[in-house]
């Protein structure tokens, strides 16, 4: 049985997805130069209409559960906006983030963009590096390459869009690069980080790591801007102050730091209208658990999307339109029943289990309230299994990983300012 919500997140789904249907009248084999091929005059339109410089700086989030990227760029008062919405076409392995190479799973947290991510070259129409791993991946031991943002609808650990949707992420990028900005953030996220999002899922073993992920994602929601990123004590830390020469070691205890205050005061009003979604969130579901579908199984949801299709094109669906909540007993007796002597082994975890049964159930029983900012930002994320690839998902056959990738160059721990920081008490 679905809950309301869920319903009305799948709806979101369908209306994005038909938000897109015009990128297929493109036929990218008559583009001349891809590289440098303008965004759609009803992109153009838009930006006009919002007072989006053509050139202004973008950012760009990602929402795995919905398969959803969304591109956001300034507004002539440097709030950002989101400009488009695009249906991710393939992503590989389940929620939560890339642990190692090999492991099929899809970068979550925060990266930065450069020029030098941009691959004009791909086998795959067109790439953009994702960045990993960064600072906070490298600190904790997470290892991977060529993870990419591109075309050819098939993955392996990236992010694949259809050539046409690639397209004019690649535009946006390039334009954003040639208006001055450096560095474009990419927010990847396993959902949106709302509450009833937050505790359907607070039984993951992921859980502590993405509460980590949610305090970024709250400083954008409420700043509208992308948030300053560093990384101390092996964790993410967004927005926070130093004074005098102090900086931030990745792997170093965290420098005396602080919440600008008007920030702070536009924080702590959001949490608090969260803690309140947030318990009512728990209560309508209790007794209930999100059944995490594998890869197969969302590719199953979308097979029709193949036929007459390259053998290569290897659309995966989204967790929403595979996945489903269920009663606590009928799950607890799947799961009985997957574990079996005589069935093989899961290939997959299921988001509401964990590879300590007890430590989950104890936090599904708990149903406590989510922790406030400060402790959110001081969470060190807890040890978590490597994850398994999904056997059955290798029946579609997938392009080796891109020969023409870009190393990520070394992220810089300057001190300077970006433009958006309008709290700064200079």
């Amino acid at each position: 049985m679905r809950l309301k919500n869920i319903a009305l997140a799948l709806a979101l789904a369908t209306a994005l997805a038909g938000c897109n249907d015009t990128l297929d009248s493109v036929d990218v084999s008559k583009i001349k130069n891809k590289v440098e091929h303008p965004l759609p005059s009803r992109i153009v339109a838009e930006m006009q209409k919002k007072n989006m410089p053509r050139t202004s700086p973008i950012m760009i989030r990602i929402f795995k559960e919905e398969g959803v990227l969304e591109v956001w760029k300034a507004k002539a008062d440097n709030r950002f906006d989101m400009i488009s919405s695009y249906q991710i076409c393939a992503w590989s392995g389940k929620l939560g983030p890339k642990k190692k190479e090999g492991d099929r799973q899809a970068p979550e947290g925060f990266y930065n963009l450069t020029p030098a991510h941009l691959n004009p070259n791909s086998k795959y129409f067109l790439a953009i590096n994702t960045g990993f791993p960064n600072r906070y991946d490298q600190v904790n031991g997470r290892t991977g390459s060529n993870l990419m943002i591109h075309g050819a609808c098939s993955s392996s650990g990236c992010y694949s869009m259809t050539d046409e949707q690639v397209l004019e992420i690649y535009a946006f990028a390039r334009d954003a690069f040639k208006g001055g900005q450096s560095a474009v953030q990419l927010q990847a996220f396993p959902f949106r980080m709302t509450a009833e999002n937050m505790a359907r899922h607070r039984g993951s073993e992921h859980y502590d790591f993405w509460q980590m992920l949610k305090t970024g994602y709250d400083n954008f929601e409420v700043t509208k801007r992308p948030p300053e990123v560093n990384v101390c004590e092996k964790k993410y830390v967004f927005n926070q102050q130093v004074e005098g020469a102090a900086t931030f070691n990745a792997a170093a205890a965290c420098p005396p730091m602080s919440t600008p205050p008007g920030l702070m005061a536009a924080l702590a009003s959001h949490q608090q209208s969260y803690d309140v979604a947030y318990t009512k969130a728990v209560k309508k579901l209790d007794g209930m658990v999100w059944y995490e579908p594998s890869e197969a199984e969302r590719k199953a949801v979308v097979a029709e999307k193949r036929k007459g299709r390259d053998i290569a094109y290897a659309p995966t669906g989204t967790s929403l339109e595979a996945g489903k909540l269920m009663k606590r007993e009928e799950f607890e007796a799947l799961m009985a029943k997957r574990t079996a002597p005589e069935n093989k082994p899961a290939t997959t975890m299921l988001a509401s289990t964990s590879a300590r049964p007890a430590t989950a159930a104890e936090r599904m029983k708990q149903d406590r309230l989510p922790r406030q900012q400060s402790e959110m930002a001081g969470a060190a994320p807890t040890a978590e299994p490597t994850a398994t690839a999904d056997a059955s998902s290798t029946t579609v056959p997938i392009p080796v990983q891109n020969p023409m990738a870009y190393a990520a160059p070394p992220v810089s721990d300057s001190k300077k300012r970006p433009f958006w920081k309008f709290w700064s008490q200079e």
